[in-house]
């Protein structure tokens, strides 16, 4: 895959960096370390500048997450409520949780959505929640562009200053995934212990 990236943004240049990015939000096993890096790289071995690259990228990623937010608008709450209501005795989840998560988003939502968009894999997905909480599409633009933007100016310049050693910076954001991996997996099931918990504690 890896191969494969590098040659679109070598044939397609800032396109090729958008289409790549775009991608990206919408599937994230495509890594953004990858194509920011060697995005990075480029503008070391070619007509590519360090901002142009921010740029294209900052512009795809915001297109992929513009596609996860109409993905996550068109299920919306109620569609989620109705599935809940018919199917949730399984996984012993009622629609007042929907409305319990619901209000937490609300809330929280906007700095999540900063956040998030600067942590693998969740940096993606968190687009639909959002989506489907019918966050304000104006603060939803602000802020997953600068989380963004933060994230892409931090691989981008990496990539420029690693020059030709630019996969070296790989290495360690395996590690940081794989830390955001564990300690995601963790807050998990202590969420789920809570939540088991105060459902017992209710009923």
């Amino acid at each position: 895959m890896q191969n494969w990236m590098t040659q679109i943004i070598e044939q397609y240049s800032y396109f090729g960096i958008l289409l790549m990015m775009a991608l990206e939000n919408i599937f994230p096993p495509i890594p953004s370390e990858v194509i920011l890096t060697f995005g990075g790289f480029m503008t070391t071995q070619s007509s590519l500048t360090v901002f142009g690259v921010i740029m294209s990228a900052t512009i795809g990623s915001v297109i992929g997450a513009i596609i996860l937010y109409g993905i996550g608008y068109y299920l919306d709450v109620k569609k989620i409520e109705k599935i809940v209501a018919r199917w949730g005795h399984i996984l012993r989840i009622k629609p007042a949780d929907i409305h319990k998560a619901n209000e937490w988003f609300d809330r929280y939502g906007y700095w999540t959505i900063f956040f998030c968009r600067m942590v693998p894999l969740i940096r993606s997905l968190i687009s639909i929640p959002a989506g489907m909480t019918k966050m304000n599409f104006p603060l939803f633009l602000l802020f997953t562009t600068l989380g963004t933007f933060i994230w892409n100016i931090v691989l981008v310049m990496a990539g420029h200053l690693l020059g030709e050693s630019w996969e070296d910076i790989l290495y360690y954001f395996d590690l940081y995934s794989n830390v955001v991996y564990v300690v995601l997996a963790f807050a998990g099931v202590a969420f789920l212990i809570f939540f088991l918990r105060n459902r017992k504690a209710d009923a």
